[in-house]
Order: C-alpha cells, then structure tokens, then sequence
C-alpha cells in the first residue's frame, strides 16, 4: 500500500471536514437536513466558472465574488423560502423536502444555464503533482489541505469564544429560550446561512479547480460529508474528525481493494451500521432539550 494511498485519505479527511463544517452551521440553528445545501456546492464553482472563464476575469476576483453571489443566493432562499415556513411552525420532515424541491429547481436551473458537460475552470496548463517520496500531490491540492485545515480550527473557536458562536450554539439547544433571553432566532439563521454558503462555496470552488465541475458534483461529496457528521456524532467536532476519518479510509480501501465504484455503497453501509448499532455516533452525546 503506496504512501499516495494514505495521502488520498488526507484530501478527502480535508474535504468531509471543510463540508460538514458547512452543513452543520445551518442544521444546528434550523434542526433539518438542508439539502439543497448540495447546490450551494456547485453554484460556487459555476459562479466562479462564470466571472473567470466567461466574463475573463482573473482568479483573484472571481472567486470572492463567486463567494459573494453563492452567500446571496442562499440568503434569499432562507428569507424567502424558510423562513415562512418556520412562522408556521412547519415541521422538520417538511422543511427537508421543501430544500430538496429548491435543490432540484436549483440544479435544473445549473444545467439549463451551463448545460451538463464537464466544465473547468483551471486557467493553467495540466502538469504532474509535486513528488512526496512516491506520492504525487498538486498545487490545488496542497491549498486544499491547508485551507480546509485552517477553516476547521477557526469554525471550532469561533464556535467556542465568539459572541455570535456562543448564540449559534444557544440557538441549538433551545430556540424559544433564546428568544426569551432576548437573541434573535432568526438573526442567528441568517448568519449559519452566511457563514455556511461561504464554506460551501469555497469547497465548491476548491473541487472544481482539482477535478473540474458538472451540475450534481455538490449531491455525492454532501451526502460524504452529512455521513461524516452523523457517524462522528451531531455537534461533536472531535467526532466530526473521527467520523471523517473513518469514512474517508474505508471508501479508499474499498476502492484499493476492491472497486473504486464501491465508494458510495462503502459510505452507505457504515451509515447503515452505525444507525442500528450507535445511533448516536462517536461522540455518545444525546442533545439536550429544555423544556419552558
């Protein structure tokens, strides 16, 4: 087993982390699985695709206003798709189909504008990787790394010693006390959407430079990430890691040893497993709920 194999584990450790980071801002202040959160994935790549390669700007300024277009498009669907619907206590299961219709309304909407076929938005000529001992690792892979890394740790210290951190996770454990205590629920939404469409949209941006984009590139790499989250345990960052962890290495020794179509199934059955053997994940930590 080559040292590439153990460096494949890191790239996508480094992605499950930066996406389920994403997802998580926004499930702990709504509480429901927003899929459409997958095509906040792919509009950050389009948008970039867009400004660059279609309109010529440099890289330099098209990715922070990609970042830009992507955090006002999902800011607009929670103000006015969700956030009605939360003021008529609309229920969890509810809310979820009502982010998959907006992710299929979305995604169609990708295809109509871009067409289906593989885009790219590298500028630069293909070259091989760096050579690490064996391993060969590219410049947007690097990045990647690095970035993903640094948006982890700051996420979890935000989380931990900021004003808005602190209201995100009282939100979390009980919205109608928060509100009683004078934080705005709704003002907290907001800013998950905010800051979650920005790391979303920066995964987004980071695949499609590696592995150029199609329309459902954000679908597969959510569900990885949502996967991760779940089995590492909800609202656990050092699950998070772990579960993260665990999934990237197994869905790379599925592929060494057997297929690399085996992926999907691979993440799928660990799911399976730990729903009926350890629902609450690596954490073991059952969310807490006060009752007024």
């Amino acid at each position: 087993m080559s040292l590439q194999f153990f460096y494949n584990i890191i790239i996508s450790l480094s992605l499950y982390l930066l996406i389920s980071n994403s997802f998580l801002l926004i499930y702990l202040t709504t509480k429901f699985f927003h899929l459409a959160h997958a095509v906040t994935i792919t509009i950050g790549a389009y948008l970039t695709f867009l400004f660059s390669i279609q309109l010529g700007f440099s890289l330099w300024f098209a990715i922070p206003t990609a970042i830009l277009g992507t955090v006002l498009i999902s800011v607009i669907t929670e103000i006015i798709i969700y956030k009605p619907l939360r003021k008529r206590s609309t229920s969890s299961w509810k809310m979820l189909i009502a982010s998959l219709g907006m992710y299929v309304v979305l995604q169609n909407l990708i295809s109509l504008i871009w067409g289906d076929d593989t885009k790219s938005i590298r500028t630069w000529s293909f070259k091989t990787g760096h050579n690490f001992y064996g391993a060969y690792v590219t410049d947007v892979q690097i990045i990647t790394i690095i970035v993903s890394i640094i948006l982890f740790i700051s996420v979890f210290l935000f989380l931990r010693f900021t004003l808005l951190g602190k209201q995100i996770r009282a939100v979390s454990s009980n919205e109608e006390l928060s509100n009683i205590f004078g934080i705005s629920s709704d003002r907290v939404i907001l800013w998950g959407f905010i800051i979650g469409s920005t790391l979303a949209a920066i995964a987004g941006i980071l695949i499609a430079l590696d592995t150029d984009m199609t329309p459902t590139m954000g679908f597969h790499v959510l569900l990885y990430a949502v996967v991760a989250m779940i089995i590492g345990g909800v609202g656990s960052n050092k699950g998070l890691i772990g579960g993260a962890l665990l999934l990237a290495t197994a869905q790379h020794l599925s592929a060494y040893y057997i297929d690399s179509k085996w992926m999907d199934a691979t993440a799928y059955i660990i799911l399976i497993l730990f729903l009926i053997w350890k629902p609450l994940g690596f954490s073991g930590k059952r969310l807490k709920k006060v009752e007024i």
